[in-house]
Protein backbone atom coordinates (compact mmCIF):
# COMPACT_ATOMS: atom_id res chain seq x y z
CA UNK A 1 0.00 0.00 0.00
CA UNK A 2 1.28 3.74 -0.84
CA UNK A 3 2.06 6.18 1.45
CA UNK A 4 -0.20 8.52 0.90
CA UNK A 5 -3.79 7.96 -0.99
CA UNK A 6 -4.04 10.64 -3.25
CA UNK A 7 -7.56 11.25 -4.95
CA UNK A 8 -5.74 11.62 -8.11
CA UNK A 9 -2.95 11.32 -10.45
CA UNK A 10 -1.83 14.49 -12.81
CA UNK A 11 0.51 13.58 -15.02
CA UNK A 12 3.11 15.71 -17.38
CA UNK A 13 3.33 14.70 -20.83
CA UNK A 14 6.89 14.82 -22.43
CA UNK A 15 9.64 13.15 -20.50
CA UNK A 16 6.62 11.81 -17.89
CA UNK A 17 4.82 9.02 -20.37
CA UNK A 18 6.74 10.09 -23.88
CA UNK A 19 9.99 10.03 -24.62
CA UNK A 20 10.14 13.16 -26.40
CA UNK A 21 13.38 14.55 -25.17
CA UNK A 22 15.94 13.43 -27.77
CA UNK A 23 13.24 14.06 -30.54
CA UNK A 24 12.63 17.99 -29.20
CA UNK A 25 16.22 18.10 -28.46
CA UNK A 26 17.74 17.53 -31.56
CA UNK A 27 14.97 19.54 -33.44
CA UNK A 28 15.85 22.76 -31.33
CA UNK A 29 19.52 22.53 -31.95
CA UNK A 30 18.66 22.29 -35.57
CA UNK A 31 16.61 24.97 -35.38
CA UNK A 32 18.79 27.01 -33.74
CA UNK A 33 21.78 26.20 -35.50
CA UNK A 34 20.24 27.47 -38.78
CA UNK A 35 19.85 31.30 -36.94
CA UNK A 36 23.18 31.12 -35.73
CA UNK A 37 22.51 30.07 -32.50
CA UNK A 38 24.94 27.49 -30.99
CA UNK A 39 23.74 26.26 -27.78
CA UNK A 40 25.07 23.32 -26.01
CA UNK A 41 22.69 20.50 -25.29
CA UNK A 42 22.84 21.31 -21.51
CA UNK A 43 22.00 25.16 -22.52
CA UNK A 44 18.99 23.76 -25.00
CA UNK A 45 17.89 21.61 -21.90
CA UNK A 46 16.99 24.16 -19.48
CA UNK A 47 16.05 26.58 -22.27
CA UNK A 48 13.29 24.55 -23.59
CA UNK A 49 12.23 22.00 -21.09
CA UNK A 50 8.34 22.24 -19.74
CA UNK A 51 8.35 25.65 -21.71
CA UNK A 52 5.93 26.72 -24.28
CA UNK A 53 7.16 28.13 -27.45
CA UNK A 54 6.88 31.62 -26.76
CA UNK A 55 8.58 31.23 -23.16
CA UNK A 56 11.61 30.29 -24.97
CA UNK A 57 11.69 33.15 -27.68
CA UNK A 58 11.15 35.46 -24.33
CA UNK A 59 14.52 33.76 -22.89
CA UNK A 60 16.08 34.25 -25.83
CA UNK A 61 15.25 37.79 -26.24
CA UNK A 62 16.53 38.35 -22.59
CA UNK A 63 19.52 36.56 -22.30
CA UNK A 64 21.05 36.54 -25.83
CA UNK A 65 19.42 39.81 -26.72
CA UNK A 66 17.90 37.47 -30.13
CA UNK A 67 14.18 38.69 -30.97
CA UNK A 68 12.75 36.47 -33.18
CA UNK A 69 11.15 37.14 -36.51
CA UNK A 70 7.63 37.09 -37.26
CA UNK A 71 7.29 34.34 -39.21
CA UNK A 72 9.12 32.23 -36.38
CA UNK A 73 6.30 30.97 -34.35
CA UNK A 74 4.28 29.65 -37.51
CA UNK A 75 7.65 27.64 -38.43
CA UNK A 76 7.51 26.29 -35.29
CA UNK A 77 4.52 24.70 -35.28
CA UNK A 78 5.24 23.12 -38.57
CA UNK A 79 8.59 21.55 -37.72
CA UNK A 80 7.43 20.35 -34.14
CA UNK A 81 4.13 19.06 -36.09
CA UNK A 82 5.90 17.00 -38.72
CA UNK A 83 8.18 15.14 -35.94
CA UNK A 84 5.44 13.84 -33.97
CA UNK A 85 4.19 11.05 -36.14
CA UNK A 86 5.54 8.68 -33.93
CA UNK A 87 6.01 9.42 -30.52
CA UNK A 88 8.16 6.43 -28.05
CA UNK A 89 6.41 6.03 -25.14
CA UNK A 90 8.46 6.02 -21.77
CA UNK A 91 8.80 2.54 -20.75
CA UNK A 92 5.96 1.61 -18.37
CA UNK A 93 3.62 4.57 -18.84
CA UNK A 94 1.01 2.38 -20.56
CA UNK A 95 1.68 -0.13 -18.00
CA UNK A 96 0.89 2.69 -15.08
CA UNK A 97 -2.03 4.55 -16.71
CA UNK A 98 -3.79 0.92 -17.30
CA UNK A 99 -3.09 0.23 -13.62
CA UNK A 100 -4.59 3.33 -12.34
CA UNK A 101 -7.62 2.63 -14.44
CA UNK A 102 -7.70 -1.00 -13.01
CA UNK A 103 -7.68 0.54 -9.40
CA UNK A 104 -10.00 2.99 -10.04
CA UNK A 105 -8.06 6.15 -9.41
CA UNK A 106 -9.11 9.12 -11.55
CA UNK A 107 -5.93 10.39 -13.69
CA UNK A 108 -5.68 13.23 -16.45
CA UNK A 109 -2.60 14.62 -18.68
CA UNK A 110 -2.06 18.64 -17.78
CA UNK A 111 0.93 19.74 -21.18
CA UNK A 112 2.10 22.68 -22.37
CA UNK A 113 1.91 21.57 -25.57
CA UNK A 114 -0.38 23.18 -27.98
CA UNK A 115 -3.56 21.48 -28.50
CA UNK A 116 -3.20 19.73 -31.61
CA UNK A 117 0.03 18.60 -30.80
CA UNK A 118 -1.03 17.25 -27.50
CA UNK A 119 -3.82 15.23 -29.57
CA UNK A 120 -0.45 14.31 -31.65
CA UNK A 121 1.93 13.19 -29.48
CA UNK A 122 -1.32 10.91 -27.62
CA UNK A 123 -2.04 9.79 -31.03
CA UNK A 124 1.32 8.82 -31.99
CA UNK A 125 2.02 7.33 -28.78
CA UNK A 126 -0.77 4.71 -28.89
CA UNK A 127 -2.28 6.79 -25.15
CA UNK A 128 -4.93 8.17 -26.72
CA UNK A 129 -7.92 5.80 -25.84
CA UNK A 130 -5.94 5.31 -22.18
CA UNK A 131 -6.35 9.01 -21.43
CA UNK A 132 -9.85 9.76 -22.82
CA UNK A 133 -10.88 13.08 -22.38
CA UNK A 134 -8.55 13.61 -19.68
CA UNK A 135 -5.99 15.44 -21.46
CA UNK A 136 -5.75 19.34 -21.27
CA UNK A 137 -3.39 21.62 -22.10
CA UNK A 138 -3.33 26.23 -21.71
CA UNK A 139 -6.33 26.48 -24.03
CA UNK A 140 -8.63 25.22 -21.25
CA UNK A 141 -7.23 27.85 -18.81
CA UNK A 142 -7.22 31.20 -21.30
CA UNK A 143 -3.38 30.24 -22.24
CA UNK A 144 -2.09 30.05 -18.79
CA UNK A 145 0.69 27.90 -19.27
CA UNK A 146 3.32 26.04 -16.47
CA UNK A 147 4.33 27.50 -14.63
CA UNK A 148 1.34 29.24 -13.36
CA UNK A 149 -0.45 26.70 -11.41
CA UNK A 150 -3.83 26.92 -13.11
CA UNK A 151 -3.60 23.89 -15.52
CA UNK A 152 -3.39 21.59 -13.01
CA UNK A 153 -5.81 22.95 -10.69
CA UNK A 154 -8.69 22.39 -13.86
CA UNK A 155 -7.23 19.38 -14.71
CA UNK A 156 -8.35 18.28 -10.94
CA UNK A 157 -11.43 19.74 -11.03
CA UNK A 158 -12.41 18.04 -14.16
CA UNK A 159 -11.61 14.95 -12.09
CA UNK A 160 -13.82 16.23 -9.56
CA UNK A 161 -10.53 16.12 -7.02
CA UNK A 162 -9.55 18.61 -4.67
CA UNK A 163 -5.93 19.44 -6.25
CA UNK A 164 -4.09 19.10 -2.78
CA UNK A 165 -5.14 15.92 -2.69
CA UNK A 166 -3.26 15.03 -6.02
CA UNK A 167 0.37 14.23 -6.96
CA UNK A 168 1.41 15.91 -9.45
CA UNK A 169 4.12 13.61 -11.57
CA UNK A 170 6.53 16.05 -13.64
CA UNK A 171 9.92 16.49 -15.26
CA UNK A 172 10.72 19.63 -15.44
CA UNK A 173 11.21 22.64 -12.94
CA UNK A 174 8.36 24.79 -15.02
CA UNK A 175 5.73 21.74 -14.34
CA UNK A 176 6.58 21.11 -10.71
CA UNK A 177 6.45 24.89 -10.05
CA UNK A 178 2.99 24.46 -11.07
CA UNK A 179 1.94 21.28 -9.44
CA UNK A 180 3.34 23.29 -6.43
CA UNK A 181 1.80 26.42 -6.64
CA UNK A 182 -1.35 24.59 -6.88
CA UNK A 183 -1.01 23.08 -3.72
CA UNK A 184 -0.12 19.26 -5.10
CA UNK A 185 1.75 16.72 -3.43
CA UNK A 186 4.48 16.79 -6.85
CA UNK A 187 7.24 13.99 -7.52
CA UNK A 188 9.69 14.04 -10.03
CA UNK A 189 10.37 11.05 -12.12
CA UNK A 190 13.28 11.43 -14.10
CA UNK A 191 13.37 8.41 -17.03
CA UNK A 192 13.71 8.58 -20.37
CA UNK A 193 15.53 11.13 -21.97
CA UNK A 194 16.68 11.87 -18.71
CA UNK A 195 18.90 9.24 -18.12
CA UNK A 196 21.79 7.68 -20.13
CA UNK A 197 22.44 4.16 -20.85
CA UNK A 198 23.71 3.70 -17.39
CA UNK A 199 21.31 5.10 -15.69
CA UNK A 200 22.72 8.77 -14.94
CA UNK A 201 20.70 11.98 -15.39
CA UNK A 202 22.06 13.42 -18.60
CA UNK A 203 21.77 16.89 -17.02
CA UNK A 204 21.34 18.78 -13.82
CA UNK A 205 17.01 17.65 -13.81
CA UNK A 206 17.41 16.62 -10.32
CA UNK A 207 18.80 19.95 -9.24
CA UNK A 208 16.44 22.54 -10.46
CA UNK A 209 13.28 20.15 -9.13
CA UNK A 210 14.63 20.30 -5.71
CA UNK A 211 14.97 24.04 -6.10
CA UNK A 212 11.27 24.58 -6.62
CA UNK A 213 10.10 21.69 -3.81
CA UNK A 214 10.62 18.60 -5.20
CA UNK A 215 11.21 16.07 -2.40
CA UNK A 216 10.52 12.54 -3.73
CA UNK A 217 12.46 11.48 -6.82
CA UNK A 218 11.67 8.24 -9.49
CA UNK A 219 13.21 6.44 -12.23
CA UNK A 220 11.18 4.81 -13.67
CA UNK A 221 7.38 3.73 -13.93
CA UNK A 222 8.39 0.47 -11.91
CA UNK A 223 9.21 2.62 -9.02
CA UNK A 224 6.13 5.08 -9.10
CA UNK A 225 2.96 2.18 -9.84
CA UNK A 226 5.05 0.60 -6.48
CA UNK A 227 4.96 4.48 -4.79
CA UNK A 228 1.56 4.09 -5.70
CA UNK A 229 0.60 1.09 -4.31
CA UNK A 230 0.28 -0.42 -7.87
CA UNK A 231 2.36 -2.68 -8.51
CA UNK A 232 0.69 -6.27 -8.20
CA UNK A 233 -1.81 -4.14 -10.66
CA UNK A 234 0.34 -3.58 -13.65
Amino acid sequence: MPEVEFAAVLFDLDGVLVDTETIIGALWAEIFAERDLHLSAAEITRLTSGQRFEGVLRALEEGRGWKAPEDFLPMLGERFNGAFSHVPLIEGAAETLGALRTAGIPFAVASNSEKNRLKMKLDGAGLSALVGPHAYDPSFVGGLGKPHPELYRYAAAQLGADVTRCVVIEDSAPGASAGVAAGATVWGLLAGGHLTHDGHLTHDGREALQEVGVTRFLHSHAELREALGLQTLA
